[in-house]
């Protein structure tokens, strides 16, 4: 071959290597993983709650458990609620601790408890629930 074809070749090779795309570094996106509690859900009759504010029946409110509330860092965030008995779903707002729950189990205001189909004489439900993203508002 003569010294041009190699001259040729090699402006060949770099010119596709300085025209291909460069990579782009993937966009990060920050998401909040959504957990899914499960247990038993009771009502109660509300008021002052743990969250420091003043409550009526006919608000939403639910009441998580001493495991989950730890310092309060859920107060004020609503949850998504799903009676797994009959699929009714609701939001309710986190505004109290319930000491007496386990850590899936949540105690709601008589409005909520029925919002989800239940009766109050019932007084116990099967639910699942998540956390939505701080902010939001049904």
């Amino acid at each position: 071959m003569s010294p041009f074809t190699y001259l040729a070749l090699a402006l060949a090779v770099i010119s596709s290597v300085i025209a291909a795309p460069a990579p782009v570094a993937p966009e990060t996106t920050n998401l909040e993983k959504r957990v899914t509690h499960s247990g038993r859900g009771t009502f109660f009759n509300v008021g002052l709650g743990a969250c420091g504010k003043e409550n009526k029946n006919s608000d939403l409110i639910v009441a998580i458990s001493s495991q989950i509330f730890g310092s309060g860092g859920n107060c004020e965030q609503f949850m998504q609620i799903t009676n797994t008995e009959n699929g009714k779903t609701a939001f309710g707002l986190v505004r109290d601790e319930c000491p007496g729950c386990g850590a899936g189990d949540i105690d709601m205001s008589p409005s909520l408890f029925q919002a989800l189909g239940a009766s109050l004489d019932q007084g116990v439900i099967k639910v699942s629930w998540h956390f939505e993203p701080k902010g939001f508002h049904p």
